[in-house]
């Protein structure tokens, strides 16, 4: 919670906390899971810009915290090279839910963004194992791995298909 009208989490956050924490309980840590589904943001439209998009989520909780930083290294590693993507890098960001975060970025487009915990925000949510996550735009990855430049090509959209604009 942000505030008391306001709560921002990515997807399904709130579910995810509480299977994390059954899961704590019975299995050795650190404890992983990806979950790949819609994501809506109030965002602008735009060539690289989509208020729907598909996120790929992996999170690891109940690591050692002095480890935290270089497993999303490792995991931004994984996740670039599976997808064919050189060159890319890791960026310092501000973020107005998390403070600091890394976000990836490769040819001038952030495709994803990390987090570690715990967070302040957690606390609500007696979250206090440490934690790392990272959540990926789905349709920005294939783009830029795909050499596009737009997400109208790979992106839901009610006025182009596979690319081409659905006028007639």
């Amino acid at each position: 919670w942000v505030d008391e009208r306001r709560c921002l989490r990515p997807m399904l956050a709130p579910h995810l906390y509480s299977l994390l924490a059954d899961l704590l309980r019975v299995w050795q840590k650190p404890v992983r899971i990806f979950e790949a589904g819609s994501c809506f943001r109030r965002e602008t439209q735009g060539s690289r810009h989509a208020a729907e998009f598909t996120m790929l989520n992996l999170c690891e909780m109940g690591l050692p915290a002095e480890r935290c930083r270089a497993r999303l290294e490792e995991l931004a590693e994984r996740l670039m090279r599976t997808a064919g993507i050189e060159g890319w890098t890791l960026e310092g960001e501000d973020s107005v839910v998390y403070g600091q975060t890394l976000d990836i970025v490769a040819r001038g487009v952030e495709l994803g963004s990390t987090a570690m915990g715990p967070h302040e925000l957690d606390r609500p949510w007696r979250i206090t194992e440490p934690w790392v996550g990272i959540g990926l735009g789905l349709e920005r990855v294939v783009m830029v791995a795909e050499g596009g430049d737009s997400l109208a090509r790979w992106g839901r959209s009610l006025t182009h298909l596979d690319g081409r604009p659905l006028r007639l």
